[in-house]
């Protein structure tokens, strides 16, 4: 029996929040931990002033960003500064979803990851250890 889409909509801000969180939640103890205040938003797409910085064109290429100071590149002498940000881009994520054959929660998982993995300055293969650890 095939789906009925004529009534289905896309998750919404608040459904990608939930996700986020529900990946949040699977992480390693010791990871989020880590972590410490990193705060996690999640928007429609990154701002211009964002996709001009990067020298990104088509919104839809920019699923996650990371912005604040990786962990590895702090010191104490540092001034007060913003908080550190994971960005996770719904409209962006759901064109990579609709192109792919992975679960929702997985995808919007993977990016989480890999922002937060920018955080801690690891690299792609400590990023891709802890999406096994976290997604089983």
């Amino acid at each position: 029996m095939s789906k009925n889409w004529k009534n289905a909509t896309a998750p919404t801000l608040a459904d990608f929040e939930a996700l986020a969180m529900e990946a949040w939640e699977k992480l390693p103890a010791e990871f989020r931990s880590l972590a410490g205040d990193l705060l996690i938003r999640v928007e429609d797409f990154a701002t211009d002033e964002v996709l001009d910085s990067l020298d990104i064109d088509d919104p839809f290429e920019l699923t996650g960003l990371y912005q604040g100071i990786s962990l590895d590149r702090q010191s104490v002498t540092d001034t007060v500064r913003e908080p550190d940000m994971v960005f996770l881009y719904r409209r962006a994520i759901l064109d990579e979803w609709a192109e792919s054959e992975e679960e929702l929660g997985h995808l919007v998982a993977h990016v989480l990851i890999h922002e937060i993995g920018h955080h801690f300055g690891f690299s792609d293969e400590d990023m891709h250890a802890v999406e096994a650890e976290a997604m089983g």
